[in-house]
């Protein structure tokens, strides 16, 4: 994008293309080049000349993104499902870890779970994605505070980012009030096209926010991403335990091995200092034992928790010390530090 830098004396002028026009950084990349150049020694003042990139200079930029799309050639494939490129979560030499969270049923608050749990492992210094692959309850983009649409560049969409974490949703491509009446292979299709038509850019963590129970979606994703990690979100009380056991189970029959457990509205801390078990209790601990995995995570009831979800302020975001989001912390480092049993060997190469 850097067309040009010129130097005289103690004033710079950058010449600076955009992808597109409406570049939905366009002010926010103008500003941060500016104040940068400007604490450099000597520098006086600082001139940009912006203007933006013609379709040859845009093929360049995909090109050296993801490679040429017209060539079959070399290690770097093309992007797109339409033409033929794999999915890069999928292959044995990608390092990124796929984690899939899941429900059983709606309204434990899996997609606040998702957001808040990416925004913790960003934090740890990690580069997270979110694919938000729940078509018809898309809320992620709403959830970040996302403001702006990703951007496209020659085909190849490119995700906004907020508070570190990189996001892909129907959410972009659909009203609020616009249901979506897609049968399964049209669910297919799309997950493929999430998943190979966004330059993801090799993230840590790729968290995917699986619609509720144990549809297309969830067995689309489980053939697209044959190494990924699940982790089932339950509430305390045993009805949602008991629903939340058949997802689990699904992915058992389709050989993803789930990891652990996490319990959302564990309790409410009352302005008494006590906790009230207002979903009863034990319904995270009997399921991670039915399961033979670790419940890694009780998450507390606040209101803070769910209004920032409603407005685009995720409270790991905008209050770290806030008491759910220190159990977002752990389970972050929970994550870290308990490696996937499935690895990737790029080392190893069969011919």
């Amino acid at each position: 994008m850097v067309r040009g830098i010129s130097i005289d004396g103690g004033r710079v002028e950058i010449g600076l293309d955009l992808v597109v026009g409406d570049h939905p950084r366009d002010t926010r990349l103008q500003d941060s080049i500016t104040e940068s150049v400007s604490e450099l020694d000597n520098v006086e003042s600082v001139t940009l000349d912006v203007g933006v990139m013609n379709d040859d200079q845009r093929a360049a930029v995909r090109q050296l993104l993801i490679g040429d799309p017209t060539s079959t050639a070399g290690s770097q494939p093309a992007s797109g499902h339409a033409e033929g490129r794999a999915i890069p979560f999928s292959s044995s030499t990608n390092r990124t870890r796929s984690l899939l969270i899941a429900s059983g049923k709606g309204g434990v608050g899996k997609s606040s779970v998702t957001t808040n749990l990416a925004i913790a492992l960003a934090r740890t210094g990690a580069s997270v994605a979110i694919v938000d692959a729940d078509v018809w309850g898309f809320s992620i983009p709403r959830m970040l505070g996302i403001d702006r649409e990703p951007t496209i560049v020659d085909d190849m969409i490119i995700p906004p980012e907020v508070h570190g974490v990189r996001c892909i949703s129907m959410g972009f491509f659909a009203r609020e009030d616009q249901p979506v009446i897609w049968r399964g292979p049209m669910l297919h299709k799309a997950l493929e096209q999430f998943l190979t038509d966004v330059f993801w850019d090799d993230p840590d963590y790729l968290l995917i926010d699986l619609p509720p129970g144990t549809g297309d979606i969830s067995l689309s994703l489980a053939q697209f991403l044959p190494r990924a990690e699940a982790y089932v979100v339950t509430t305390p009380n045993p009805a949602a335990q008991t629903v939340a056991q058949r997802s689990a189970f699904m992915f058992a029959q389709v050989k993803i091995e789930v990891k652990g457990v996490i319990e959302n509205m564990a309790w409410f801390t009352g302005d008494d200092g006590k906790r009230y078990e207002l979903f009863g209790s034990g319904g995270g601990a009997d399921l991670a034992e039915k399961l033979g995995v670790e419940l890694i995570g009780r998450i507390p009831l606040q209101v803070a928790m769910r209004e920032g979800s409603d407005i685009g302020r995720p409270i790991v975001a905008q209050d770290p010390g806030a008491e759910a989001s220190l159990v977002f912390a752990q389970m972050a480092e929970w994550v870290t530090s308990h490696a996937p049993t499935k690895r990737g060997h790029p080392e190893l190469k069969l011919i």
